[in-house]
């Protein structure tokens, strides 16, 4: 839980960890052999890292793709990389985290928290206070879904600066539906955003800065250019980027390439397409059990339901329910 004003950490600064999306189930077009361990290997370089620097692991939300990982091997690899960290790491919560609206014991990021090898926030508030080069930092968090505040001193009692962490659709480039716009936050400087996941230029409203570092782990094609990086804030104030070792042939691009399918990147458009409903119904009848072994989790199939909402100017409330299926469909 939460709470106020709680004991100063001692660190030489933070370091940002964007969406790792832990899964067992290769998504989408993904070639990796082990798709779970090349995520715990970029888990494994930010906790070296951190170590390395005296930095806060700080994860920005979904350290797994589903609320309820199945796999206990996969856990059991994480728990032992989060053993080696030099202090506590803190992690938002992301919408792949939970099955409700908020962090349950039955979803996989509760039962980790209560190992105590991770400080998990389930309730948009404080974090922690900690001390960086001789400053007082109070570190907050939002989870998806709930309300960012507007005054961020009313956590926090006698600190130099405030770093929020959020895990929502903001319109940093671009605005669409769903969207917030970023808004200043009294008393915060810094914001750092999961959920959308490609980085995004920062912009500052007020006094408060948003960054968007975007994911640790490319799911899907439209991230085919992205860079994977985690990203220090020490106590010289530079906030700077580490790209992580990865490999740039990860997709298989058989076919051809759709719009962007990222939380945050999909442009949406209305209007009405001749005999939608009987297309998509023969599109969900049609995936073949080559790509469905290709997909584990159907996203090759949801490609082609994305491009064809576009293609259609589907109506946002049709979208709504074929996606609902094609969750069910999936599950």
């Amino acid at each position: 839980m939460n709470a106020l004003a709680p004991t100063v950490r001692f660190a030489d600064g933070f370091l940002f960890i964007g969406d790792p999306h832990l899964s067992s189930r290769k998504p989408g077009r993904r070639k990796d052999r082990s798709f779970s361990d090349t995520v715990l290997g970029k888990i494994a370089f930010a906790i070296d890292l951190a170590n390395e620097r005296r930095l806060v692991p700080v994860f920005l939300g979904d350290m797994f793709d589903r609320p309820v990982e199945e796999d206990e091997r996969l856990k059991t690899k994480l728990i032992r990389l989060l053993k080696q960290s030099w202090t506590t790491p803190v992690s938002n919560v992301g919408n792949h985290d939970i099955r409700n609206t908020r962090l349950t014991d039955g979803d996989s990021l509760a039962v980790l928290a209560e190992t105590g090898l991770i400080q998990v926030t389930t309730e948009s508030g404080p974090i922690g206070v900690f001390a960086v080069a001789g400053k007082r930092i109070g570190l907050g968090a939002t989870p998806y879904g709930q309300a960012i505040p507007r005054d961020a001193r009313v956590f926090f009692d006698k600190v130099d600066t405030i770093i929020w962490l959020t895990h929502h659709d903001i319109a940093f480039e671009n605005t669409y539906p769903g969207a917030m716009a970023p808004q200043a936050i009294t008393g915060c400087r810094l914001v750092i955003n999961g959920h959308m996941h490609l980085r995004k230029k920062a912009m500052k409203v007020g006094e408060t800065l948003w960054c968007n570092p975007g994911n640790l782990t490319r799911q899907a094609i439209d991230a085919i250019d992205h860079v994977p990086a985690v990203w220090s804030l020490a106590g010289s104030g530079r906030f700077e980027p580490h790209p992580v070792p990865h490999e740039t042939d990860v997709f298989d691009l058989t076919g051809k390439l759709i719009d962007a399918i990222s939380p945050g990147e999909a442009g949406a458009a209305d209007g009405n397409g001749p005999d939608q409903e009987s297309a998509f119904i023969s599109l969900l009848r049609t995936e073949s059990t080559m790509e469905m072994e290709q997909s584990d989790d159907g996203s090759i199939l949801l490609e082609e339901i994305l491009e064809k909402f576009e293609k259609e100017r589907t109506p946002q409330d049709m979208r709504a329910l074929i996606l609902e299926l094609h969750r069910a469909v999936v599950a």
